[in-house]
């Protein structure tokens, strides 16, 4: 583990010693922690404030602080604009992610049709197909599978058992974790009458730069035309885009959110876990919808919504109260 002075850390953040620390910036630090655990060689942060009280009796040489936030004056801080984009920060510098060795398994099979940077690294069991084209420092993980003409950028993680399947479009910087599922067959059928018809899925999908796809999540490659997830997407596990899908830059979801086909998202928006999309609809930029929301319509740039219908969030807490005093009424109505 390697260990870097308190000046070192603030300095790597962007912050300002203060308190104790102030007259010990050669004190060592070996990581970050919670206020709880942290120790005497370790930094913690204070992002939510209803873990304020833990400030008086915390392990850590110093804290992440706001400049607006109070401390207790024996205690080591270290002042940013954002303590958990602080700790965000010196996270990444102790824990970095994965370089490619540049190394190629035995047990990998790859295409002598495909085009690979001297520097990927394929692990065991990974298959790489015809045509293929994968970027420089690109890590292909056990188990994974590299369709056919799939076009991978430079510096790509794709964790064990993950899949883009054939024409399908990653580009720098890609994170697939395990078990994530890139071009899989859109839901697209038509009833003839006796069964339903598969229509053919001849779609693409593209993740664009910087793009991160939870485990076992499934981006389905369009009908017609492509799906397209935009830079700076971060998609949580167990996540379903359908077919056509786009979601705009920088846009984040929680786990088990669903958007169904054909649907486009706006850019910088959060969707809690387990929202869901109907299909066709525009969402538009900024929108923040809370966890199991269900949204039936368009929505507005900037809104915040709740419920199932979704509606915008105050009038979400209305109805909620409203709801829960159902009973009493009823009651009362009876009498």
């Amino acid at each position: 583990m390697k260990s870097i002075t308190i000046a070192e850390a603030a300095e790597i953040v962007g912050g300002e010693l203060g308190g104790p620390v102030k007259d010990t910036p050669d004190h060592l630090i070996s990581g970050v922690n919670s206020l709880t655990d942290a120790g005497s060689s370790e930094l913690s942060f204070l992002a939510n404030k209803r873990y304020k009280s833990e400030l008086e009796t915390t392990g850590a040489v110093a804290v992440f602080l706001a400049s607006n936030q109070s401390a207790p004056e024996e205690l080591g801080v270290i002042r940013v604009d954002d303590p958990y984009l602080a700790f965000a920060r010196l996270q990444r510098f102790f824990y970095p992610l994965p370089v490619s060795t540049g190394k190629r398994h035995p047990s990998a099979v790859i295409d002598e049709c495909a085009s690979l940077a001297d520097d990927v690294e394929v692990g065991p069991n990974a298959v790489i197909a015809a045509d293929a084209t994968i970027g420089a420092g690109t890590i292909v993980g056990p188990g994974c599978s590299v369709g056919e003409r799939v076009r991978i950028g430079s510096r790509c993680i794709l964790n064990a058992n993950s899949v883009v399947a054939y024409d399908c479009v990653l580009g720098d910087e890609v994170i697939l974790q395990p078990g994530a599922t890139i071009g899989a067959d859109g839901f697209g059928y038509a009833w003839s009458g006796e069964k339903f018809l598969k229509i053919p899925q001849v779609g693409r999908v593209v993740l664009e730069d910087d793009v991160e796809i939870g485990a076992n999540a499934s981006v389905d490659r369009g009908a017609i035309g492509d799906t397209v997830i935009e830079r700076g997407v971060k998609l949580d596990n167990l996540v379903q885009i359908a077919h056509n899908v786009r979601i705009g830059a920088y846009s984040v979801m929680a786990s088990q959110v669903g958007i169904s086909g054909s649907t486009t998202i706006g850019k910088g928006c959060q969707f809690g876990g387990q929202s869901g999309v109907a299909g066709h609809l525009v969402i538009g930029d900024g929108c923040k919808l809370a966890g199991k929301s269900g949204v039936l319509g368009d929505l507005d740039a900037g809104g915040v919504y709740a419920g199932s219908p979704a509606m915008p969030h105050r009038m979400w807490l209305k109805v909620s109260a409203l709801m829960m005093k159902l009973p009493e009424m009823l009651k009362a109505q009876q009498k």
